[in-house]
């Protein structure tokens, strides 16, 4: 690996590979040198201390109000990343670091481009979870005497403190923003933003109120969205086979069906069993064909039918199931039986035989569906063509109504399969009860399952702006690009979008009902009015004003009676008129914005709500770039969880943990760190062991610096700058490669591919400087003197590498690149290294044709490192200064310019040689391998052939070269050629 740079000033160095070197050690004769070497010398610390010094570099940032000052005084255009909001609730956790992370990343790298950058955070504050916190806080008796009044004013409380905890955290991250005037979905001006944005698809005839299966949450007494649902593993449901009683024939079915009416049963499968109550009618697909069976032999339990009716291509798999004997007697194709009738087995009803939707088919069941309108979103579809009430008894906890006869008071989730299923099994219909493994929608705040509900709801007709949607989508850039395939998917399959909910917490849906007929008053004006009071007062006034106030003039005294509705809005669509609320309404914004950063699971959350309300207002989508991260699993790709105890708490890691041994404090640099150095596209890792490894590349990337940094204590580039003409190869060759580590750099931003910049930075660092360039430098930065060329050369090209290393790492380790700059000892123009701006390269540094060669005699470096190695392993020799290496090389192009590089004299420039890029005293070109292979320390291959032998010479005493002039010079015996012309100046 090389040396580490690190432990100067007056300590003595021991590089990790490479022997200590000489010009460190403290001569221990009658006349010592130390004081003639120029060592390092910097404030800047080895150790960052991210505890301490990354608050202060933040509050430097905020009282020069570097953020503020670039996000409106930048000369380039507007970058608008619009903040998707957290909901404000709970600690934040490692998925909002890596989020805030990211954007912050983005942003800074755009600041540092020259644009105006000015970050809105937001939070999403009404809904659900708040208000079951204030709840659960609460006593029986006081959660009984609660007004909606109060537990809005005790929501809006909870949501803002937590706003507050979270703000710190996002802060400590080093994440910059308008952390004073974020945007919050409870104040008065975001909502009436939101009425808005309801109001415009109102007029537009998108929002309507009808009864609808929807997707209800007996826990949370609600009507739920699509994007409010979770499918945990593992959910098991009771499912049945049922048969009911076929009592009329369709004419297209009676030539067939009519022998076996009086013994005939439709078989149907379910595995939502108390929805048998609701049961309605039974759907086929009319392109399946059916097969009347016979049963032959004796089903358990006991069956009232000798004859069933199921999809043909089934019989084999029921025969398995029902374990007993099914002969096929007669076929019928689906679409004769539409009509027939059955009759209940558990009430006294008839219902028809439909035909249903591609739903319906062969991969499970019977082939025939149990259709529940009110239960279900294609029972409900199915039973509006066909004119079939809507049955739906059972209330908004989950618990049978009267409707459901005997079956009344008990609850879906619990007791009432039982009782459903007994009762079958009594009226002989039921064929078969199993479990059943599969996918089943849970509330995702509740972590308890869901049922289809039929209610009245409000709903977002996407059907009526479906296809502008789509076209929006394609106009968009996903990253990475199978997002658009994800929402696009998502958006297709959409109707409509359940918009209502039955809670208090929330921005109520400005409708007005007439007392007398129940039809509804909502329209422009009163909308409009509605707008003016939120905007004014806030949605609170919803419930603190008459009905009459809240109504506009012309309302008021119309013969009519009104009462509110009480439904409040998805946070969805909150969160989803952000674009409204906050991009199209604060100074330095505009929309649609550049970007949307957040989660996979957006694709059907923010995404896909700010979409809709964006295309249906605007014909457009509110952003015109997406980019998706996954979510943060442990080192074994587990999901976090506390249960498991692999949560990695982002407070934990910057400040450290009780324990500071197994939890060390790393500070917020290497968080950041971690979020550069992982393909976000997916699932990341984290864990202890990738905390430590991200802390050690965070070490060499700062101990690099800090060696550059202390080479440049005595250098001003105004005066001491070594102008490109003057420069030795190998330092024109290292600023062509700095040109080529930063244009990947630059890359790696603009395509937001962040692993990039995290592999290139460190290799960088440890290889191309570390071990390869600053390795070969410290001879001439600390034996040369003062103002020797070959010294200022090397500091001209330090100061390049430090510069823009700062300005490159600045976007993710901010806090390192602000106290890098902090600690350059000459003047530079700008206060902070976000003012002084992107990486800055010179054409003339781009020398291509400089590459080949010095990638031949790096390889060579790296070859003849490895025959040091084993010589200083066995002691032979105790620094490679010791050695003199023979070297022969097969190609004699290479062999001829090698030996242009090979002067042992003091003629050339003091650099450009091959003893110095291989640190040895002396480096012998040989023509004959066969030299070296007698050797004891060699290494020998068709191209390359390497020996170690002792230097010739005495060693120095100031530089510890191998010199056989040591000991001719008079004024200093002690001393080589080199070191003495040095004393003089002129080396």
């Amino acid at each position: 690996m090389g040396s580490t740079l690190c432990n100067f000033h007056s300590e003595i160095f021991v590089p990790r590979v490479c022997p200590p070197y000489p010009y460190l050690a403290i001569v221990t004769t009658a006349e010592s040198y130390k004081d003639t070497v120029n060592l390092p010398k910097t404030d800047f610390s080895m150790r960052a201390n991210a505890v301490k010094r990354e608050p202060e570099l933040q509050q430097f940032w905020a009282d020069t109000k570097i953020y503020e000052t670039l996000a409106t005084e930048n000369p380039g255009e507007p970058f608008v990343l619009h903040d998707g909001p957290p909901y404000a609730n709970g600690a934040l956790h490692i998925g909002h670091a890596l989020n805030k992370i990211l954007k912050d990343t983005i942003n800074k790298y755009q600041v540092l481009q020259g644009r105006k950058v000015r970050y809105i955070p937001g939070w999403d504050c009404h809904g659900l979870p708040i208000e079951l916190k204030v709840l659960q806080s609460m006593k029986s008796s006081e959660r009984q005497a609660l007004t909606p009044l109060e537990l809005r004013q005790k929501a809006r409380a909870w949501a803002l403190k937590q706003v507050e905890q979270q703000r710190e955290g996002f802060k400590r991250y080093g994440v910059w923003g308008d952390w004073d005037q974020p945007y919050l979905t409870l104040l008065p001006e975001y909502e009436a933003e939101q009425i808005g944005v309801f109001g415009q698809m109102v007029l537009k005839g998108y929002i309507y109120r009808g009864m609808k299966s929807v997707h209800w949450s007996p826990s949370s007494r609600t009507a739920l969205a699509e994007a409010e649902l979770e499918y945990p593993d593992g959910h098991v449901s009771q499912s049945i086979y049922a048969a009911f009683p076929l009592v009329g024939i369709s004419e297209s079915a009676e030539f067939v069906l009519a022998p076996y009416l009086d013994t005939l049963g439709v078989a149907i499968w379910t595995t939502t069993p108390w929805t048998i109550p609701a049961n309605l009618a039974v759907a086929v697909n009319p392109d399946l064909t059916y097969a009347v069976v016979e049963v032959k032999g004796e089903v358990e339990p006991k069956i009232g039918f000798s004859h069933l009716l199921v999809a043909k291509d089934l019989i084999d798999r029921l025969t398995q199931v029902f374990e007993v004997e099914l002969v096929e007697k007669a076929t019928i194709s689906g679409k004769d039986l539409e009509y027939c009738t059955y009759r209940h087995p558990l009430f006294d009803r008839e219902s028809p035989v439909v035909i249903g939707g591609d739903y319906v088919t062969t991969e499970s069941g019977t082939g025939l569906v149990h259709t529940a309108p009110g239960h279900g979103q294609d029972d409900f579809r199915v039973g509006q063509q066909y004119g079939l009430p809507v049955l739906c008894p059972v209330d908004e906890g989950g618990y049978m109504t009267a409707e459901a006869g005997p079956f009344e008071g008990l609850n879906v989730l619990k007791d009432a399969n039982d009782a459903v299923i007994a009762a079958l099994t009594e009226a002989a219909s039921l064929l078969k009860r199993e479990p059943y493994e599969h996918r089943y929608p849970y509330d995702w705040r509740t972590k308890k399952p869901t049922i289809f509900r039929a209610t009245e709801q409000w709903f977002a007709s996407v059907e009526g702006f479906r296809d502008q949607a789509m076209e929006a989508i394609g106009q968009v850039q996903w990253i990475p690009a199978q997002g658009q395939n994800r929402i696009t998917a998502m958006v297709g399959d959409r109707s409509d979008w359940c918009i209502s909910r039955q809670r208090t917490w929330g921005v109520p849906i400005p409708a007005f009902y007439d007392e007398e007929t129940g039809e509804v008053l909502m329209n422009e004006e009163t909308i409009a009015h509605i707008q003016a009071i939120f905007r004014e007062q806030g949605s609170d006034t919803w419930w603190e004003m008459e009905v009459a106030d809240l109504l506009p003039e012309a309302y008021r005294n119309n013969g009519r009676s009104y009462r509110r509705g009480m439904d409040t809005m998805d946070v969805w669509f909150d969160s989803g008129s952000s674009w409204a609320a906050v991009a199209q309404q604060r100074d330095g914004l505009q929309y649609p914005v550049d970007m949307y950063l957040e989660g996979s699971d957006q694709h059907r959350g923010w995404f896909q709500s700010s979409l809709l309300t964006s295309v249906a207002s605007n014909n457009c989508a509110p952003y015109k770039i997406v980019l998706t991260h996954g979510f943060a699993l442990d080192e074994n790709g587990r999901k976090m969880s506390k249960s498991l105890g692999n949560v990695v708490d982002p407070k934990v890691v910057i400040e450290g943990g009780n324990n500071k041994k197994q939890e060390p404090p790393y500070g917020a640099d290497v968080l950041r760190l971690w979020v550069s150095s992982v393909d976000y596209s997916s699932d990341v890792p984290l864990g202890k062991n990738i905390l430590k490894q991200m802390a050690d590349v965070y070490r060499k990337i700062r101990n690099t610096a800090r060696f550059l940094l202390g080479n440049l204590y005595d250098f001003d580039p105004a005066k001491d700058a070594v102008s490109y003409a003057e420069m030795p190869e190998l330092d024109r060759y290292m600023l062509h490669r700095i040109t080529e580590v930063f244009a990947e750099v630059t890359d790696a931003f603009e395509t937001y591919q962040f692993f990039r910049f995290f592999q290139t930075i460190q290799n960088f660092c440890v290889v191309d400087l570390s071990n390869f360039y600053l390795d070969i430098a410290k001879d001439r930065l600390y034996i040369s003197s003062e103002n020797a060329l070959r010294r200022r050369s090397c500091q001209t090209v330090i100061a390049v590498a430090i510069e823009n290393l700062a300005r490159a790492i600045a976007p993710v380790l901010s806090h390192m690149a602000e106290d890098i700059w902090q600690f350059i000892p000459y003047d530079t123009p700008y206060q902070s290294v976000f003012q002084a701006g992107w990486v800055k390269m010179e054409e003339q540094w781009v020398q291509p044709e400089l590459v080949e060669p010095w990638s031949k005699i790096r390889t060579i470096r790296d070859e003849v490192n490895k025959v040091l190695e084993k010589a200083r392993a066995d002691k032979a020799i105790g620094s490679s200064l010791a050695a003199k290496v023979l070297l022969h090389v097969a190609d004699a192009d290479t062999r001829k310019w090698l030996e242009s590089l090979n002067s042992s004299s003091l003629a050339g420039n003091g650099v450009d040689e091959l003893r110095y890029f291989l640190l040895t005293s002396q480096v012998e070109l040989i023509d004959n391998p066969e030299r070296v292979a007698e050797m004891k320390y060699h290494s020998v291959s068709a191209t390359l052939a390497i020996g170690v032998a002792d230097a010739d010479g005495v060693k120095c005493d100031r530089c510890w070269n191998h010199s056989t002039h040591v000991g001719t010079i008079e004024a200093h015996p002690l001393l080589c050629e080199r070191c003495v012309k040095a004393l003089d100046h002129q080396f």
